[in-house]
């Protein structure tokens, strides 16, 4: 069910908080998918999912070239998509910022000094989240 990214119902909004594993799927230069398990982050306010990685990565690479972005997560019978075109935050207070975000959800990141932080603009949400309010 296709939901708006601007008005998420409260029990998907819970959903995004509890602490899951997602996959995150970026197209390879070929076209092919590339799709890998990730921690990551989403902001209601601004939409954005942030996703904490090292510079050279396959997915930062295929951000970097341009490449959409879904991030999925999965429980059961409960799942969330949520895609948007990707861009790759690398300021130090950007990076500082994921690594709170994503401590408060997981745990405290290791020291990566290659950590880039592949923010997606949520512009689209699939999902199925019972109950719906």
């Amino acid at each position: 069910m296709a939901l708006d990214p601007a008005a998420l119902p409260g029990t998907a909004l819970e959903f995004l908080v509890e602490r899951h594993l997602a996959t995150m799927t970026t197209l390879r230069p070929d076209g092919s998918p590339h799709v890998v398990p990730v921690g990551f982050t989403f902001d209601p306010a601004t939409r954005l999912v942030r996703v904490i990685t090292s510079r050279t990565s396959r997915k930062a690479l295929n951000v970097a070239a341009g490449s959409r972005v879904v991030v999925a997560q999965v429980d059961g019978r409960r799942w969330l998509a949520l895609e948007g075109p990707g861009r790759l935050l690398s300021a130090p207070e950007e990076v500082a910022e994921a690594e709170r975000r994503y401590a408060g959800r997981y745990r405290v990141p290791r020291p990566n000094p290659e950590r880039v932080v592949v923010a997606v603009a949520v512009d689209r949400v699939l999902g199925s989240v019972p109950p719906w309010p």
